[in-house]
């Protein structure tokens, strides 16, 4: 009797709890907006996926989303205030390959840990990096890029859009590669960095196609090399980096949504759900494809396993590098 009273109790509380947790992902959001952060100046890539993922999580969420732009130290600034920030759902970020899985490791003291202080929600995108330099120079890609740059020893510089970036580590990954040994320029964000690239100040380019591809398309830079495991459909005819014997070089970044540790679990699934969703609608990914960047919607599982993966290689070329910013 009384092993059938605690059964039934504990049936009664798993009832409740399951209901309790209902009832919270269909209060969430309520009445109160919610502010997502992207830790980079307007018109860029990132803010490019927050504004595009903005409208239709509003029409499913029924509530307003607030694009709050906190730039600065290669988005480190914003990703350390969202761990300061309640895990409630209302205070999210646009996260991205820098300040998740290159950032952090460059200093002798982590802001945060990229790993355990975040909950991971879904991953908006991937995409390869672009390889550009100036249309006159006279490699015809980057195979023959590197060979001139040997031929220019100490003269060669690669730009990048800040200390800690995608655009940096992929910069510091050629050398790698290649045996070069060219010189970082960092600048404040992409947009400078591609017209110091375009005015003949640095060589070469890194970078995503969301910032490259209308420089490409529009004549003002040359593409010589995709870095991601097949060719862009955007770019036909530019080889990949493992196309032209530089397998190593191969990269991808990534996008996505994140919220303080410890979100309770109802409201991560429906805030996940919702964005898989408009992740689905074919207009969302058409807007990518022309940016350069693939859709690639990931759960919060699949998503944490995803930058956990990129954390141990951008991790270990730092090492290997001795690349330290402090």
């Amino acid at each position: 009797m009384k092993f059938n009273r605690l059964c039934a109790g504990l049936g009664l509380g798993l009832a409740m709890a399951a209901a309790a947790g209902l009832a919270a992902a269909q209060a969430f959001p309520g009445a109160k907006p919610i502010r997502l952060i992207v830790g980079y100046p307007p018109g860029g890539g990132i803010d490019f996926a927050a504004r595009t993922v903005q409208v239709p999580l509003q029409e499913a969420l029924k509530q307003q989303l607030v694009v709050d732009y906190k730039p600065g130290a290669s988005g480190m600034i914003a990703a350390t205030e969202l761990t300061r920030q309640p895990a409630d759902g209302y205070t999210l970020l646009l996260a991205n390959t820098g300040p998740f899985a290159i950032a952090p490791y460059l200093q002798s003291k982590p802001p945060y840990d990229p790993i355990r202080q975040f909950t991971y929600i879904g991953q908006i995108s991937q995409g390869s990096y672009i390889a550009v330099t100036r249309p006159d120079h006279p490699a015809k890609n980057l195979k023959e890029f590197v060979a001139w740059a040997k031929g220019q020893p100490g003269k060669v510089n690669f730009a990048s859009g800040g200390n800690g970036t995608s655009t940096h580590l992929n910069g510091e990954l050629m050398n790698q590669v290649t045996g070069l040994d060219m010189t970082h320029v960092p600048y404040k964000g992409s947009a400078p960095a591609v017209q110091d690239l375009i005015g003949g100040q640095t060589q070469i380019l890194i970078d995503a196609g969301s910032v490259l591809l209308p420089q490409v398309k529009g004549g003002k830079l040359k593409a010589l090399a995709v870095t991601g495991p097949a060719r862009d459909p955007q770019l036909p005819d530019v080889p990949t980096v493992k196309e032209l014997g530089l397998a190593g070089m191969e990269s991808v970044g990534f996008q996505g949504l994140v919220g303080p540790a410890n979100m309770p679990k109802e409201v991560v699934d429906r805030l996940s759900g919702e964005l898989a969703r408009a992740l689905a609608q074919p207009e969302i990914k058409a807007k990518f494809a022309t940016a350069g960047a693939e859709v690639h919607s990931l759960g919060p599982a699949e998503f944490a396993a995803f930058v956990k993966a990129d954390n141990e290689k951008w991790s270990r070329l730092i090492k290997e590098r001795k690349l330290q910013l402090d």
